[in-house]
């Protein structure tokens, strides 16, 4: 019974060994090498001390075995937690595609939390690395939630919803941290401290906080900034400039192309292809697939503004005077002027 007992608790530490050793990063497995051969080699150097200074027989061999022992783990422990500092891509090689196990961290704040609009975000796969959520925004939040005012509750309430609903979202690993600044007080400045921390990013819409991290180092992403870049490049009632290059698929229609690719539906245009016109936006259509433009050509308008054009009056040059150079008289033969005649 003690024999199988014995070879039971090794064969679990070998499967547990081995699972452990799974999870280990390549990097963590060279500096443990490493540290053990450098652990041994100190080992060596102590038991030459041991073994001149100790008498030969049982102790001293008992001593030499445990310097070696201690040596050797503590330099494996040591290279397991230094070998993240290894640059294997400069070895080369088999160790050229070892990944960096570096983490990318976006800190939440209150206002983004709020807004919603990140959730949106987050289905659509755009966000990566890990979201971290702070104690601190949480229980602002909660303050929120809590609050006497119908509205302050239900924004605090929708902010709660949100984060349900990042959780939620597959592929995105959420992370609520307990780390905390008691001297700071601010929220904004506990946002910028714990994104030096985590050496992350900062989501948000607050127009301060983007403006105080920033001038701090630290990067930030703001969902106002990317609505405005997607923001459409023409709103209806706008007038634009086109040219009809074919037919549409409804009656009367005529369809042109800007210079990114947009399609653009003109209304009543099939009699001008091959044309440039103006045309007045009616709607902008956003689809997974891209955008499209829903304009109106309108014939009376364009044809009024072509006969206004047409009898206008035009301007005439008012004659300039003509220089003549006097002519010379010359007396005729014979007459003779008499005065007072």
């Amino acid at each position: 019974m003690a024999d199988a007992g014995v070879g039971a608790a090794i064969g679990l530490a070998i499967v547990l060994f081995e699972w452990k050793l799974r999870m280990v990063s390549l990097k963590r497995l060279i500096g443990a090498a490493i540290g053990s051969i450098l652990g041994i080699c100190g080992a060596y150097l102590f038991s030459l001390v041991i073994r001149s200074s100790v008498p030969a027989g049982h102790t001293q061999s008992f001593l030499q075995i445990l310097v070696m022992l201690l040596m050797a783990y503590v330099g494996l422990i040591v290279g397991a937690n230094k070998g993240d500092l290894l640059n294997l891509a400069a070895l080369g090689g088999i160790f050229g595609g070892e990944k960096q196990g570096k983490k990318s961290y976006k800190i939440l704040d209150t206002s983004v939390i709020i807004d919603g609009r990140i959730a949106d975000i987050a289905e659509t796969g755009f966000l990566d690395g890990v979201i971290v959520t702070p104690q601190f925004v949480l229980r602002e939040l909660q303050l929120v939630a809590d609050s006497s005012d119908s509205l302050k509750r239900n924004r605090g309430r929708r902010g709660l919803d949100i984060l349900q609903r990042l959780q939620k979202v597959a592929n995105l690993q959420i992370q609520i941290v307990e780390d905390d600044f008691p001297a700071i007080r601010e929220v904004d400045l506990k946002l910028i401290e714990l994104a030096k921390l985590y050496e992350g990013k900062i989501i948000t819409n607050d127009f301060n906080l983007n403006k105080v991290a920033q001038l701090q180092g630290v990067e930030v992403l703001n969902i106002n900034e990317l609505a405005n870049s997607l923001k459409p490049i023409v709103l209806p009632g706008e007038t634009m400039r086109v040219f009809i290059l074919k037919e549409g698929k409804e009656y009367n229609q005529g369809v042109a192309y800007l210079d990114d690719g947009t399609m653009v539906v003109v209304d009543n245009a099939r009699k001008m292809i091959g044309k440039t016109i103006d045309v007045s936006v009616t709607s902008v259509l956003q689809t997974t697939a891209g955008k499209m433009i829903f304009g109106k050509w309108d014939e009376r308008a364009a044809y009024a503004r072509q006969s206004t054009t047409a009898t206008a009056p035009m301007a005439v040059p008012a004659p300039q005077p003509v220089a003549t150079a006097p002519v010379p008289v010359q007396p005729t033969a014979g007459l003779e002027t008499k005065p007072g005649a």
